[in-house]
């Protein structure tokens, strides 16, 4: 079980390198600027923790760097619990990329709607595809490399 769980944080660890360059594409494409979700996550729940985060510029650096380290964590942990709740099974590929994409989208966006960063309700047809890609990219990526991994 702990070995599976390994493969899954590593898997995870994968798609979390997918989603990233798929999003860096999708700003190359679009000439969009980078997303300043992930920096407003960290700084808010470093409030919500009471974590003081240093004077202006050194907090706006911290945030810079926390904010992508924890979307990496969350996309790692992700792969784990799935290894964990997959077990021995092999769902259909179309069901992995759902679950583990579609986990990682909810888990992500959720945590940022309840601090307050953003609000999906207000997003339009773009912003949700702009969310939905990368995840489906981290999804196919983690079930690619979970299924490479856990090959007997």
């Amino acid at each position: 079980m702990r070995a599976a769980a390994v493969d899954g944080a590593l898997a995870g660890a994968v798609g979390s390198v997918a989603l990233n360059v798929v999003s860096y594409l999708d700003m190359v494409v679009r000439a969009r600027p980078e997303s300043s979700t992930p920096q407003a996550s960290a700084g808010r729940l470093a409030e919500v923790a009471g974590i003081d985060l240093g004077p202006q510029e050194a907090a706006a650096n911290r945030r810079s760097g926390l904010g992508p380290v924890l979307g990496y964590g969350l996309g790692i942990a992700a792969g784990a619990v799935f290894a964990l709740f997959v077990g021995d099974r092999r769902p259909p590929r179309p069901v992995e990329v759902a679950i583990l994409g579609g986990g990682v989208m909810t888990l992500s966006d959720g945590s940022m709607t309840a601090l307050g960063v953003t609000r999906p309700r207000s997003w339009t047809r773009s912003d949700w595809l702009a969310d939905l890609v990368p995840h489906l990219a981290y999804g196919l990526a983690a079930s690619v490399s979970w299924r490479r991994l856990r090959r007997r």
